[in-house]
């Protein structure tokens, strides 16, 4: 799909805004102008109030050359920002993706927006609502295709909108790269084609290494391992490395990658395993954030380490009561094969504080389905060791839609993985508090003085059909690329 920018354009389509009450912005009055007020008269006909995604869809008025006017409500002007737009863009074109050929989007300044900012977020909006994952359907019938070939944002002064969408279609590109990964089947993505897939990277000046297991076990990395032998698929781990900047200690971000969890011998149940084709998230997060950072070239020097496993039941399984010792040289007690996303995790952490000495380190992981009862799927975990680095990740979510919630850390958690016959357990065994008792976990392989943030994205890497949003389709939703991308720009960069 084309996003172009001009001062006047011509479509199929035309999209304007309107706010509370049923106001229309300027670009809304001088269509509703042209066609002598048979657009109001339609929106009150409609009972259309503005509200925020609300649609008028008015077919063929009179006086205009479009075929279809939609005036779609952004809420209250005053309270509406960049992602209001984004998500105003993002209704037009799910509503038109199968239905129209050319697009014509007018955004307007709005209190809080000027007129640039609101072009750009509109060709942002109209991007990432423009995903689908179609790659195995092979019946479509021709009103389920695309057809939506062209988006025009028709605004004056069109050139600094431009420069910054320009830049901002780098960002889609990441998301895109993520929501693939976690869309794609697992007989089709398993370590060993996920880590060729990061390896395209490198056509951006990403350096990429990937770590066979024979490596990784002379490295010590017996939990990640542990997790693997029950897989006919062997394990990887993948580094890939920006850098952007001089003389400066890059921040490293953590990925978990279980591209298939069955649980391992601590079984799931079965319904909805199929979705644990998505517990790549994580890694499918650093993944994007890196394409991003490389398609902008980022000023700043980024470390991506993904560990890949496939969580199988075979006959090598791991087993409830093994004992295995970690890259750090800390042991730990296999109580639950279940909880094995922080098994693999631990030993990325430690390779990516031996490796690059990072000066931050942000792990991602669809980790808890306790964070999900916590926090539904409106919000990421944040476990954190710094305020500084805990407010930055806040801001970021916040600019970008991709909210985080703080969650406690404290040494009450921490004494329900102690165990008698090891370093560590785990699990707790206790029925609440599965989240924060994970991070306690993972915060044991991060060494003291550095800046660490844990974001158990399990509720939000993907979502049911409910909470479907304008500018993601229902599963794979790419977040913490964007995220990611903002706290880099916003903190590390020169």
């Amino acid at each position: 799909m084309d996003i172009r920018f001009s001062a006047a354009a011509s479509g199929d389509v035309v999209v304007v805004m309107a706010g509370d009450g049923a106001a229309l912005t300027p670009a809304g009055e001088a269509l509703d102008k042209a066609a002598n007020g048979r657009l109001t008269k339609a929106m009150a006909a409609m009972r259309f109030t503005g509200a925020a995604g609300q649609v008028a869809d008015i077919l063929a008025p009179e006086g205009l050359e479009f075929a279809r006017v939609l005036v779609i409500g952004v809420g209250k002007f005053e309270s509406a920002d960049g992602l209001a737009v984004e998500r105003w863009a993002g209704h037009a074109v799910k509503r038109t993706l199968t239905s129209a050929e050319k697009l014509v989007l007018q955004p307007d300044a709005l209190p809080g927006v000027s007129k640039a900012d609101a072009g750009a977020h509109a060709a942002l909006g109209a991007r990432l609502a423009s995903y689908r994952f179609d790659t195995y359907r092979t019946k479509l019938k021709p009103e389920q295709k695309p057809t939506l070939a062209s988006v025009d944002i028709a605004m004056d002064g069109a050139a600094a909108a431009r420069a910054r969408a320009d830049k901002d279609a780098a960002i889609a590109e990441g998301v895109f790269f993520a929501r693939d990964l976690v869309s794609e089947p697992p007989n089709l993505l398993y370590p060993e084609s996920f880590a060729e897939r990061l390896r395209d990277l490198e056509t951006l000046g990403v350096e990429v290494e990937v770590l066979e297991p024979a490596t990784m076990e002379k490295l010590g990395m017996g939990a990640l391992l542990g997790v693997a032998q029950g897989s006919a698929r062997p394990a990887r781990l993948v580094t890939m490395f920006w850098k952007g900047a001089k003389n400066a200690k890059p921040i490293a971000l953590v990925g978990k990658g279980v591209t298939f969890d069955t649980g391992g011998i601590s079984l799931k149940p079965p319904a909805g395993m199929d979705e644990m084709k998505g517990d790549m998230g994580g890694a499918a997060a650093v993944a994007g954030a890196m394409k991003a950072v490389a398609l902008r070239k980022a000023k700043a020097n980024v470390v991506g380490v993904v560990a890949l496993v496939e969580n199988m039941p075979g006959a090598n399984a791991q087993r409830p009561g093994d004992i295995v010792t970690t890259m750090s040289g800390q042991t730990i007690e296999v109580l639950n094969t279940d909880a094995e996303g922080r098994l693999i995790l631990c030993d990325a952490l430690t390779y990516a504080q031996d490796k690059f000495s990072p000066s931050t380190i942000i792990d991602l992981a669809t980790l808890t389905g306790a964070i999900i009862v916590a926090l539904g799927h409106e919000n990421a975990g944040l476990f954190c060791n710094d305020d500084d680095l805990a407010h930055a990740l806040q801001q970021a979510g916040q600019a970008e839609g991709e909210p985080v919630w703080r969650m406690p850390l404290d040494a009450g958690y921490d004494k329900q993985i102690d165990t008698p016959n090891a370093d560590m357990k785990n699990i707790s065994g206790k029925p609440a508090g599965g989240s924060i008792v994970a991070a306690q976990f993972l915060k044991r392989f991060v060494k003291d003085g550095t800046p660490w943030a844990h974001l158990d994205i399990a509720g939000t890497a993907w979502k049911p059909g409910p909470y479907e949003d304008p500018l993601s389709p229902a599963w794979a939703t790419g977040y913490g690329v964007r995220l990611l991308n903002r706290l880099i720009a916003n903190k590390f960069e020169d």
